[in-house]
């Protein structure tokens, strides 16, 4: 596990209902922003010389990422480094402790879906990539249920 954000058209990017961004809309983004590519699957080095390797057909990468790009799995980013973004089965773009420039590109990319740029927390973010305070998601405060954050 580790901390996700979210471009979701939803009230809270964990509600069950709610609009969602389709595999087509995302697929037609992809192939039509020059920055992004498709690979449907990412891959890893494991310790010891192994490979974990993760398929999905909405699996994409931001390859004008300004980050290291370092091919040793470590910092923020994503999988070896590089800036991985996906559909998740709830109709939300996501990618796992993206750095700022990350979240820049991600707040872009909501705008073109009329979506927001949400944490799990269910902060939001801005076009700076920074939280914006003055935006929190009101339906954080509800209780959920914990099984909508595993």
């Amino acid at each position: 596990m580790g901390y996700e954000l979210h471009i979701t058209r939803k009230a809270h990017w964990a509600d069950e209902n709610g609009p969602e961004i389709s595999l087509d809309e995302w697929l037609g983004y992809v192939s039509a922003d020059p920055e992004m590519r498709l690979d449907g699957f990412a891959e890893a080095p494991l310790p010891g010389g192994g490979v974990l390797r993760a398929e999905d057909q909405s699996l994409a990468v931001w390859t004008a990422w300004p980050g290291d790009g370092g091919r040793d799995g470590g910092g923020d980013g994503g999988m070896d480094g590089l800036a991985w973004m996906w559909l998740s089965g709830d109709g939300a773009i996501c990618a796992k402790h993206p750095d700022i420039d990350i979240r820049r590109k991600m707040w872009r990319i909501a705008q073109d879906f009329g979506a927001r740029l949400v944490g799990d927390d269910g902060e939001q973010y801005g076009a700076d990539g920074e939280i914006d305070t003055g935006a929190m998601d009101d339906a954080r405060l509800k209780p959920q249920p914990w099984w909508k954050f595993w």
